[in-house]
């Protein structure tokens, strides 16, 4: 059934709170972040933000709360790169990425490789050769089949020329103390999750999978994916979107609030405070971006046999 536009009037946007849909629990990484934007929205919008959780079906159930929302300009949704996975596994009632439009990019983390301090490997072709001497010994562990994380490292077996077996969990609060437990020797992990560990030197960090290194003294060391030879360069990032459908002159309006939110210097402030990296893009960039991450994550889904796995769990 298709989505019937409401009339609105623009000029005098926004006159009411605007709602945004969190499609995770309370507490994690992007609800944290559109919380951080909410201090700052009636500065810079005029209107506060109403946040809502909805969390579910890996975020489905809330980016399809997104989707069918009405085209008013009153509601909105947390966007993060877990959206395009999704999307591309033709699991859910929506394609995202052309069901939504960006207003714009929040945040841009990499991923990190981490092992135990302990093991034999202190870099990234250690690992590689170890792996390659001693195949099946070395385990990954993800926060499920189909994940961001599985996804990477499945980039990395397919870069790399090794077979790393994958290890899935129900969530992402299990992989961190199952690598300090051994019970799995490899993850990929958010910076804010890890940092603790690295800093009491029972972790140590690989790689990182951005473009750059990270400006944080802590991994600001580690070298990239790219760096060390493999062709990987991806980031979780964290947005904010609309419905297709929502008139271009409220885009516009949103576009030009958040903007200002995200460049102010003390959301900047706030948000390197918590070990989070403040990259902002535009409408624009941020459809580019989308684009490019889709096909990247494309090809390891097609090469790796993920999207089969999906597809079987499924039945």
């Amino acid at each position: 059934m298709e989505k019937v536009a409401i009339p609105v009037k623009t000029e005098k946007y926004p006159e009411r709170p605007i709602t945004v849909i969190v499609p995770y629990s309370p507490g994690g990484g992007l609800d944290l972040t559109i919380r951080s934007l909410e201090k700052f929205a009636i500065q810079h919008l005029g209107q506060p933000l109403v946040i809502i959780n909805k969390p579910g079906s890996a975020g489905a159930i809330g980016w399809n709360e997104t989707v069918a929302a009405p085209t008013d300009g009153y509601t909105m949704g947390a966007t993060a790169i877990d959206m395009l996975l999704l999307s591309l596994y033709d699991t859910g009632k929506y394609n995202y990425v052309t069901a939504l439009s960006p207003i714009a990019q929040v945040t841009a983390l990499p991923m990190l490789l981490a092992v135990q301090s302990g093991q034999p490997y202190q870099t990234l072709n250690e690992l590689v050769e170890y792996e390659k001497k001693h195949p099946g010994k070395i385990k990954f562990g993800n926060v499920g089949t189909g994940s961001f994380g599985h996804v990477l490292c499945e980039m990395l077996n397919r870069e790399a020329g090794i077979n790393i077996e994958q290890v899935p969990f129900s969530g992402g609060g299990e992989t961190i103390p199952a690598l300090l437990g051994g019970h799995v020797q490899l993850i990929f992990i958010n910076p804010v999750s890890i940092k603790e560990h690295v800093k009491n030197g029972t972790v140590r960090i690989l790689a990182v999978t951005g473009e750059r290194r990270m400006a944080d003294p802590v991994f600001a060391h580690v070298p990239t994916l790219k760096e060390q030879g493999l062709n990987i360069t991806i980031d979780n990032w964290q947005g904010i979107a609309v419905p297709k459908e929502t008139p271009v002159a409220i885009k516009n309006k949103l576009a030009e609030g958040f903007k200002a939110i995200i460049n102010d210097p003390e959301f900047k402030e706030n948000m390197e405070r918590v070990g989070n990296q403040v990259e902002y893009l535009g409408p624009q960039e941020s459809v580019a971006k989308w684009l490019a991450d889709s096909q990247k994550l494309q090809k390891t889904l097609q090469e790796s046999g993920i999207l089969e796995q999906i597809k079987t769990q499924k039945k």
